[in-house]
């Protein structure tokens, strides 16, 4: 194959593909690569107390604009080499050629890293601005996964949209673009967060209607800070219900009280996904774990193998 990294065989743990086959439910947590060395240590303090619970995966998310490239890549070979966990390499479009891509793609292959995510990414002048790809890039991320099936024996995972994307023209539209990566080899899809049970479900029968039957993955953040959760939404165009806020902007001037009912509000979630057939969660941490511990433990009584 192209590139010389066939040669290069991924590390023997099982894909993200083999585990979701396995029948139990998956539960894994995400996190970003840090930028000072006391955010090092949160992040690493983390990951030992999510390993602890023995997840299905870990991932580690690329910067706006691919600026934390090589923490990305630092992150998920130590993760790697140094855990007993089973990393997700994130990899975008933005403001890369496709030899950079393919040096990417080789760095993850060459320290045992198999499962890989393909985003196109946000535009790189932040949310809300016209897509500009690199000279030597690509545009979409059907792109993305199909170079990634040419490099070697990986397992690729897509991204998809319950509020739908921001740039997608309809739901069915966002649909159609969801089925056309899996077509191109995609193995299964992380949702961005969300907040309503029958958004992700009406994604998913959409998805199916349209014969795509890879399994999608809730992506649940348990809401810690309200202006944070607010801006997000802002940004992404993800929906807060009102049936969210109020319960939050209730006890808005209590840190703890806020904290406390984001957890409720997640577990909540995450028990309406679940009974309905969601092949597990996939917990965005923001690189702290108390909370989705604390979600995941409530969970405790859901998870079978």
């Amino acid at each position: 194959m192209a590139n010389g990294l066939a040669s290069t065989r991924p590390g023997n743990r099982p894909t993200i593909r083999e585990l979701l086959a396995s029948g139990g439910r998956s539960f894994s947590f995400e996190f970003f690569p840090p930028k000072t060395p006391e955010a090092e240590e949160v992040l690493w303090r983390s990951i030992r107390e999510i390993e602890q619970l023995r997840p299905t995966f870990v991932s580690i998310t690329y910067g706006a604009g691919g600026t934390t490239r090589d923490g990305t890549i630092r992150v998920t070979e130590r993760v790697a080499q140094d855990t007993s966990l089973t990393p997700l390499g994130h990899l975008t479009c933005v403001a890369h050629s496709r030899d950079e891509l393919r040096s990417v793609i080789g760095a993850y292959a060459g320290s045992g890293v198999r499962n890989m995510l393909a985003l196109r990414g946000d535009p790189p002048g932040g949310p809300n601005q016209p897509w500009v790809a690199h000279p030597e890039g690509m545009n979409h991320a059907i792109e993305l996964v199909e170079l990634i099936r040419s490099l070697g024996d990986f397992c690729v995972g897509v991204a998809a949209f319950p509020d739908k994307h921001p740039e997608a023209t309809s739901l069915e539209a966002d649909a159609q673009v969801l089925a056309a990566k899996a077509q191109a080899g995609a193995d299964y899809a992380i949702t961005q967060m969300f907040f309503g049970a029958d958004d992700y479900f009406r994604l998913v029968d959409r998805a199916a209607a349209l014969g795509c039957d890879i399994p999608v993955l809730p992506g649940v953040m348990p809401v810690t800070n309200i202006k944070q959760i607010q801006r997000m939404a802002e940004l992404t165009g993800m929906a807060l219900p009102t049936a969210v806020t109020d319960r939050l902007l209730a006890v808005e001037d209590d840190p703890a009280a806020v904290r406390q009912v984001g957890v409720e509000i997640a577990t909540e979630l995450c028990e309406q996904l679940l009974a309905g057939g969601a092949p597990g969660i996939h917990f965005i941490t923001l690189n702290r774990s108390t909370a989705t511990r604390q979600v995941f433990l409530n969970l405790r009584s859901s998870v079978v193998s």
